[in-house]
């Protein structure tokens, strides 16, 4: 077994900075990352940065597990150089560790439309990394990790705001990523919290209890920063922003930064699967499937669990196929096919519009793809066949979805329909109708726990109905208990509860984080029964006054 890592000269031997010496630096940048004022980039990959640290950094929670599969000792998460690190100060860093960070640019597409309105300059050359600076990439247990500080500070893409991110946030992205690990969803992954006791930032915020869409509040929040990590943090709308240049030849390197990033992105996030000797049109062939199969598998794990991500851009979307940016993110409660957690999302981006919507991310890919094959006409015929293909894919991932929530060796759409419809009707807590229904108990009246409102003799003569033909149905797939656990293991017990966060990070503002640690323990378990007290606590429906309440039930996206 080897020795876990407990000092960060430990850690230093193992880092590796692909990016930096792989990519191109912005040929206007600093040699020392002094480069925090809003500016245009007008070309290069990366910009270096330096993070700025938050005052007397007081450390919150790290994570067990992660630093387990990281082989990080526990103890390393309390030592002060780490500490200094991870909060944001890297002016102490054992060699060959880099002195700097670096922030990265990227285009936004909406729903397959390019936007530059949101880039100050409205060029585009503004957009990117504005207050998430990378400080470390290496080999850690023979795997490829970057960590990322989010809320560090200004970059060159910051739009004029502060860089920073407040204690709420941060707390609400620290818990989510490692609750969407546990529930065997791609993600990245939560390394470290740390927050400041005395520096502060105003943000738009809701009254306590208020029914207000928006905010009605200009409240001043701690400060944090959360160190989040993933084999690369390279987006959609980062391919795009280089395909745009290379289109317009905005610069005489447009095309060569095209393709490098692309190959770049094909090295970080499918190396395993695309073999270097391929030539340049297979490997970008090959990618496009590589990504249409993990996004359309990400989609299907986002509606099983229902996770709505609020803000899907292709600036949000990870080239991965992971869940990246928990931004105003939420989980369904109370049924709703156009839940949406986010006052400025709109129905495009709600729960069951996901799909949709990364199919969108996913042409806008593909469309980027195009400038490196303009020479080849079988295959941008091979890739529009893949482009085409998107929506066939995600119908089958998503029937199947449904049928192992269901127990069912295959789709009913019949049983599905009128199943979901009975829900919107009745008024059913999502995750927990399923858990219970897991059960295969004897009637469907044991499914009245997951209903927020009673329901008449009519409507229980339907749920009647269904039940009697569902469990039909699952009484020809096979031996119940065994069916019953198959669908434990897709419907989790625990899942987030927004009502149940807020507590937390309230808490921790007054330096309190042991509620932190306890939903850590929660969410990092969702398919477990856990103890009776938990179950108590955490196993609930939402409570009325909390439906409509701001910043529970919804929430703008400043943090």
């Amino acid at each position: 077994m080897k020795n876990k890592i407990s000092h960060l000269t430990e850690l230093a031997q193992h880092t590796d900075y692909s990016l930096l010496k792989n990519l191109t630096r912005d040929p206007a940048a600093t040699p020392d990352g002094n480069d925090h004022r809003l500016r245009q980039v007008f070309s290069g990959h990366y910009v270096p940065v330096t993070p700025t640290p938050i005052n007397e950094p007081i450390y919150v929670t790290h994570s067990k597990a992660f630093f387990e599969e990281l082989g990080f000792d526990d103890a390393l998460a309390y030592t002060e150089e780490f500490k200094r690190l991870f909060s944001g100060d890297m002016s102490q860093l054992p060699e060959p560790m880099t002195p700097y960070g670096w922030a990265t640019g990227y285009a936004l597409s909406i729903y397959g439309t390019e936007y530059v309105q949101q880039c100050p300059f409205q060029t585009g050359n503004g957009y990117g990394d504005g207050r998430a600076i990378s400080v470390v990439e290496g080999l850690f247990n023979d795997k490829r990790w970057e960590m990322q500080l989010k809320g560090s500070g200004p970059t060159p893409y910051c739009r004029g705001a502060d860089g920073r991110a407040v204690l709420r946030s941060s707390v609400r992205e620290f818990l989510a990523q490692e609750h969407m690990f546990a529930l065997g969803i791609s993600t990245s992954r939560a390394l470290s919290l740390f927050m400041s006791p005395n520096e502060q930032v105003n943000r738009p915020w809701y009254y306590e209890g208020s029914k207000s869409d928006e905010p009605d509040v200009m409240l001043p929040n701690p400060v944090a920063i959360a160190t989040r990590a993933a084999p690369s943090f390279l987006r959609v709308g980062q391919i795009e922003l280089f395909a745009r240049r290379a289109r317009s030849q905005e610069h005489p390197a447009a095309q060569v930064e095209l393709e490098t990033i692309v190959l770049h992105l094909i090295d970080r996030e499918y190396g395993n699967e695309v073999s270097p000797e391929l030539s340049l049109p297979e490997k970008v062939i090959l990618l496009a499937s590589l990504f249409k199969e993990r996004l359309t598998t990400l989609m299907a794990n986002w509606l099983r669990v229902g996770y709505c991500q609020g803000n899907f851009n292709s600036d949000n979307c990870a080239a991965g196929g992971f869940t990246l940016d928990y931004g105003p993110f939420g989980f369904c409660e109370r049924f709703d096919p156009v839940y949406q957690p986010w006052t400025g999302g709109g129905r495009h981006f709600s729960y069951f519009n996901q799909p949709l919507a990364a199919e969108k991310n996913f042409g806008m890919f593909c469309s980027s793809l195009e400038h490196l094959l303009t020479d080849n006409t079988d295959a941008l015929n091979r890739l529009q066949k893949i482009r085409s293909s998107f929506s066939q894919v995600m119908e089958q991932k998503l029937e199947q979805m449904w049928a192992d929530k269901l127990g069912l060796t295959y789709y009913n759409s019949e049983v599905l329909v009128q199943l979901l419809q009975l829900m919107i009707k009745t008024s059913v807590d999502f995750n927990m109708f399923f858990r219970e229904l897991s059960h295969i108990p004897k009637d469907c009246s044991a499914l009245a726990k997951s209903f927020y409102k009673a329901v008449d003799d009519d409507l229980m003569s339907e749920w009647q109905q269904w039940y009697a033909t569902w469990s039909a149905l699952v009484s020809q797939q096979g031996e119940l208990n065994s069916i019953r656990s198959k669908m434990k293991k897709v419907n989790p017990k625990y899942t987030w509860r927004e009502w149940l966060v807020v507590p937390a990070y309230q808490q921790a503002a007054q330096g309190d984080f042991s509620l932190i640690k306890e939903l850590q323990e929660v969410l990092n378990n969702p398919y477990d029964e856990q103890s009776t007290e938990t179950e108590q606590k955490y196993y609930q429906l939402r409570p009325e006054q909390y439906h409509w309440q701001g910043g529970v039930s919804h929430y703008s996206c400043s943090s």
